[in-house]
């Protein structure tokens, strides 16, 4: 396995006015021309997605040559959904990743268990307590905040009420779902998250990103940190 990519250890939220920049994660990358294009742009983070019924899954040789392309500094960050062990470890073993995020209900112990560090991802829904559900990965470099689908586990298109978001949660939040270039300066302005996270509202066909729309997306981050 390579060395691992820098990953920022900081536990607070942006709050307006500190100087402190939201970070950008672009997800779903499929393609070497959109990661390169996702960096170029002002991407903190790029995200590869190893969840096969995904729209936007990668093959380890997919992944590898997307990671080969990604310069230093910028996150690279592997998306997994209630993986098997093996799975991880085969992937890791092949491609340089900075940051894991587990997406299912993976338990604490074995999202830790990799030697990287992780965000957990949870599906905000009104009748669930998500500070009881995030507490146990206290270890977790930051907590991602989705919305709630029955069935799907992210990439969903779909916004949740940003109301429901505790005040002062334990982990630097990253803030998806549904985020878009027209309301994503919103989302910012309102829940001041430490990153907010992309996949659908950029792209212009699933796993195909549209650089204007990314454009479009950071510039809309970028104007609510001045």
């Amino acid at each position: 396995m390579g060395t691992a990519r820098v990953c920022v250890q900081a536990y607070f939220s942006p709050r307006a006015g500190t100087g402190v920049r939201t970070r950008v994660k672009i997800c779903g990358i499929t393609r070497v021309e959109d990661a390169r294009i996702a960096v170029e742009l002002g991407a903190d983070a790029v995200g590869l997605v190893f969840y096969a019924p995904s729209p936007r899954s990668v093959g380890l040789d997919q992944a590898r040559a997307i990671v080969a392309a990604i310069p230093p500094f910028v996150t690279i960050v592997g998306l997994f959904v209630d993986p098997a062990q093996d799975q991880v470890e085969s992937v890791l073993r092949r491609c340089s990743l900075g940051l894991l995020q587990f997406h299912g209900d993976e338990a604490p112990d074995f999202c830790k268990g990799f030697g990287l560090p992780y965000i957990k991802a949870a599906r905000v829904r009104a009748d669930a307590d998500l500070v009881q559900y995030l507490s146990p990965y206290h270890a977790a470099q930051g907590w991602l905040l989705d919305a709630y689908h029955e069935r799907l586990y992210g990439g969903t298109g779909e916004s949740f009420d940003w109301k429901l978001i505790p005040r002062n949660l334990a982990r630097p939040v990253i803030l998806s779902g549904g985020l878009t270039p027209d309301n994503v300066g919103a989302a910012v302005r309102r829940v001041r998250p430490w990153a907010v996270d992309v996949s659908g509202g950029v792209e212009a066909a699933k796993g195909i990103k549209d650089a204007a729309k990314i454009a479009a997306f950071i510039a809309g981050v970028r104007n609510e940190n001045v």
